[in-house]
This record gives C-alpha cells, sequence and structure tokens, in this order.
C-alpha cells in the first residue's frame, strides 16, 4: 500500500495530558498535508474545525477511563458533535464490562450512538479485556449500532496486536490503536482486518510508505 493509499487510513492523533492548542492545530495541520484523518480532544475542536474546514477530525469522549456517567458522555458527544467533530472515539465503560453489566454497557453506547448523526467507534481498551470479554464488548458495539470498534486509547499497556485486530473485525470494522509506529506495523494491523489506525506516528508511518511520486 503506498502512501496515498494508506493516508485515508490513518488518524493523525495529538492526545494526551500535556496537549496544547497549538499542539492540536500542528497536528491538523500535519493530517492535512498528507492526506490523513486527525484526532485531537474536544476543547480545541472549534479552533481547530475553523483552521481546517475540510479536515476529517475525530475527537474522544469519555477519554480516558470511560467511567463518566453516561448523561455526561451523552452531552459530550452532542458537544463535541456540535463544534465541528466529524467522528466520535468513546471509551466503553470497561469496568462495568469486566464485572458482567454488559446491558449496561450496551445501552450506554446506544445512548450515544442515537444522540449523535455522526459515526461513532467505541474504545474497547483489548489488552485489558479476554477474548471473551471482547467478544462480549464488540457485541455490545455492534448492538449499540456503531460504526467501529477501536483496540484502545494508547494509555494502558499492550496497545493493539494482529490477534486482537483479527478478533474484532468479525464483529465490526476495527481501529488499530496503540503503540503502532512504523509502516511495517501499520500494515500487520491493516492485513490482519484493521480499516483505520490511530497513531501520534502518521507522520513518520506515511513517511515510511512507498511514494510512487519518487518513482
Amino acid at each position: 500500500m503506498d502512501r496515498a493509499e494508506l493516508a485515508p487510513s490513518i488518524d493523525h492523533t495529538v492526545l494526551g495530558p500535556g496537549t496544547t492548542e497549538r499542539a492540536a492545530m500542528d497536528g491538523c495541520a500535519e493530517a492535512d498535508r498528507y492526506g490523513a484523518n486527525a484526532c485531537i480532544p474536544p476543547c480545541y475542536l472549534e479552533a481547530v474545525r475553523g483552521a481546517n474546514p475540510d479536515l476529517t477530525i475525530a475527537t474522544v469522549v469519555g477519554f480516558p477511563h470511560g467511567q463518566h456517567a453516561p448523561a455526561v458522555k451523552c452531552e459530550e458527544a452532542v458537544r463535541a458533535w456540535r463544534a465541528g467533530a466529524d467522528e466520535l472515539d468513546v471509551v466503553c465503560n470497561v469496568g462495568r464490562l469486566r464485572a458482567g453489566e454488559t446491558d449496561a454497557v450496551r445501552e450506554e453506547l446506544a445512548e450515544i450512538v442515537a444522540a449523535v448523526p455522526i459515526p461513532v467507534k467505541v474504545i474497547v481498551e483489548a489488552p485489558l479485556l479476554s477474548d471473551a470479554e471482547l467478544d462480549r464488548a464488540c457485541e455490545a458495539a455492534v448492538a449499540a449500532d456503531a460504526a467501529m470498534v477501536k483496540t484502545s486509547t494508547g494509555f494502558v499497556d499492550g496497545g493493539a496486536t494482529v490477534e486482537d485486530v483479527g478478533r474484532m473485525a468479525e464483529h465490526l470494522p476495527v481501529k488499530a490503536s496503540g503503540g503502532i509506529g512504523t509502516y511495517d506495523e501499520a500494515m500487520a494491523m491493516i492485513d490482519a482486518g484493521a480499516d483505520r489506525i490511530g497513531t501520534s506516528s502518521g507522520v513518520a508511518i506515511l513517511e515510511g510508505a512507498p511514494d510512487p511520486a519518487n518513482g
């Protein structure tokens, strides 16, 4: 897959406790330059959207632990959409999922999906889940009418694996995220079934991809 083919599958990500508005702006400018998408904190959406009217921008909801009250997550989703987000990456409540409260997880996700007219990706934190729990998380996302499932926030140990991506792809399109820093790593995830790559190394990955323009 060459650089131009890969770029639309990359969500160039600028998320973290120290992320500034300038960093979000710069990340979006990089994404736009390479033909990728961007994922930024919700607090910077309005400013960044104004400077990048044509860029596909995702933001996060319930980040990073997913343990906000459901009504708060719904309100956050609506506010993000109104501020200009094209897509939402919503952290599911992993604690409830692991406690066997799958119905509560499904109902919360369904409320968020129904609250906005844009695609919702469900972050399941696969590194924290057994295979059975991962299946239940993906099934809850399917039942909630989510557009995609995402492996991880990138803030837990483990990150994305080809095994988890393959398993998740049996349920919904997959965004692989967490520890993906090179072109070869990104391609391994795509070969395993990922449709999207979430990474803070979007530029490095795309620079490592074959570029037909250079022969």
